[in-house]
């Protein structure tokens, strides 16, 4: 029974991603070491839900290691400059071979529709073609790096029509010219470029580690001490990131993982032309994509333009989602009850904390500017948001604008929360000394407890 309620509830509480995802623009990176260990399979599976779902879905493979194997079978030298494949005739006939047997790799495990596997039923179609138009880097510091190019033009018109059509769209790391010349590309630039010109909704990418990490010299031990060196998979994450709190991971750490320096800078230049947000999640990690998509807080880094976090005046747009954090505790008796014709016509007084496009808490202002006082209603935070400091910043944010009105004290009414609201400068008070007014309506059968602060 208990896993049965867990399942609906997490089945409930993914429903609005799934509602959201329908019909939204997902660029999926990942590099050849995904095909060459074995773990698309798994990956597949995932792909195949969210296409079920309705989300339309840009693939792009990397070939890095099925090149290097390639060259190192011919005996071919691999060379780079300052990260860049210098891609010599040799080394682009690895390439073609490589991107070309990955392709196929990838298209039969998409393909897959066996009975009792999570892909049965399936009936997924793939789109590969000359999508991408590449021009040489040409020479970089002195070096020629040959048939090794960058994006020109991403033909987001042609993706889009294979998208309406429900097909999966799967880019390699390949372009070409109009002069009929082929390029090698990297992931990150295709990806990156196509995120951009689809105005993609996520672009992810698929790395070693688990996310973005966090800098030695940021983490703290339990006891407040620095930690020390730590390896990167035991270093803590950053959660989520902002463009500008990205910038300063790159600016700032010490060491970062390789994919992560190649990648975040394209996650960032993505959010900064339309991209609404970048994912970064562990490979290695089997359902990762999932449980990044459909969970509140995800598994890896999430990197959007702005702060997911708002805290703004309410609007009547937010009446439902007010009533949804208002109910359970109204039933539970530690609120007050309002009805939503109350709610819509006191908006006003009412701040919110938005997440992610999703009500968090919210809080109101009662003013009774004949004693020069506040009430202090309505706090509450949702059940899946609390422990992160959203009633602290509602409160502040109540006292901020107390104060700009005019007012000298601020009370609040409590049943439950009396405890939180003296950790935070409350002093126990009785209904005598409420606004005249208030004490016409105080409930005695109630009994709520009645704290003021000064402001």
């Amino acid at each position: 029974m208990k896993d049965t309620a867990d399942f609906v509830h997490w089945f409930r509480s993914a429903a609005p991603y799934i509602h959201g995802f329908r019909g939204k623009t997902f660029v999926i990176a990942f590099g050849g070491e995904l095909v060459a260990d074995g773990g698309f399979v798994q990956l597949a599976h995932d792909v195949n839900l969210l296409n079920s779902l309705g989300v339309r879905l840009v693939l792009i493979h990397g070939v890095r290691p099925q090149v290097e194997a390639r060259l190192t079978e011919n005996g071919t030298a691999i060379r780079y400059a300052n990260g860049l494949r210098v891609t010599d005739d040799a080394a682009l006939a690895c390439v073609k071979e490589a991107a070309g047997t990955v392709r196929v790799e990838i298209e039969a495990l998409l393909s897959l529709g066996l009975a009792n596997t999570p892909m049965a039923g399936a009936d997924i179609r793939v789109a590969s073609g000359n999508f991408v138009t590449a021009q040489p880097l040409g020479v970089r510091d002195g070096v020629d790096l040959l048939h090794t190019g960058e994006v020109r033009k991403i033909d987001a018109a042609a993706i889009r029509r294979r998208l309406d059509q429900h097909d999966i769209v799967l880019l390699s790391p390949i372009g070409y010219s109009p002069t009929g010349e082929i390029f090698n590309l990297s992931l990150e630039d295709v990806a990156t470029q196509a995120a951009v010109e689809l105005a993609a909704d996520k672009l992810i990418f698929l790395i070693d580690t688990e996310g973005v990490p966090q800098d030695d010299a940021d983490a703290e031990s339990p006891k407040g001490l620095a930690r020390p060196h730590l390896p990167d998979a035991e270093r803590a994450v950053h959660n989520a990131l902002t463009v500008n709190e990205a910038r300063q991971v790159l600016e700032k750490a010490h060491t970062l993982p390789e994919d992560i320096t190649y990648y975040l800078p394209c996650a960032i230049a993505a959010c900064t032309q339309g991209v609404k947000r970048a994912h970064f999640i562990s490979r290695h990690r089997d359902g990762a994509l999932l449980s990044e998509l459909f969970t509140r807080d995800g598994v890896g880094t999430l990197i959007t333009p702005a702060p997911l976090e708002t805290l703004r005046p309410a609007t009547i747009d937010d009446v439902g989602g007010i009533l949804g954090l208002l109910e359970p505790l109204e039933r539970e008796g530690i609120l007050v009850r309002r009805s939503r014709e109350l709610l819509e016509m006191e908006i006003e007084r009412f701040l919110v904390l938005e997440s992610d496009g999703v009500i968090a808490g919210c809080a109101a202002l009662y003013p009774f500017p004949e004693e020069q006082a506040a009430e202090l209603a309505c706090l509450a935070v949702s059940r899946e948001f609390r422990g992160r400091g959203f009633g602290d910043r509602l409160l502040a944010e109540a006292e901020k604008n107390g104060k700009k009105a005019g007012f000298e004290r601020l009370f609040v009414l409590t049943t439950r929360t009396e405890h939180w609201f003296e950790e935070r400068g409350f002093i126990d008070s009785s209904p005598d000394h409420l606004p005249k007014r208030k004490q016409t309506l105080y409930n005695y059968k109630r009994k709520s407890k009645v704290l003021q602060k000064t402001l």
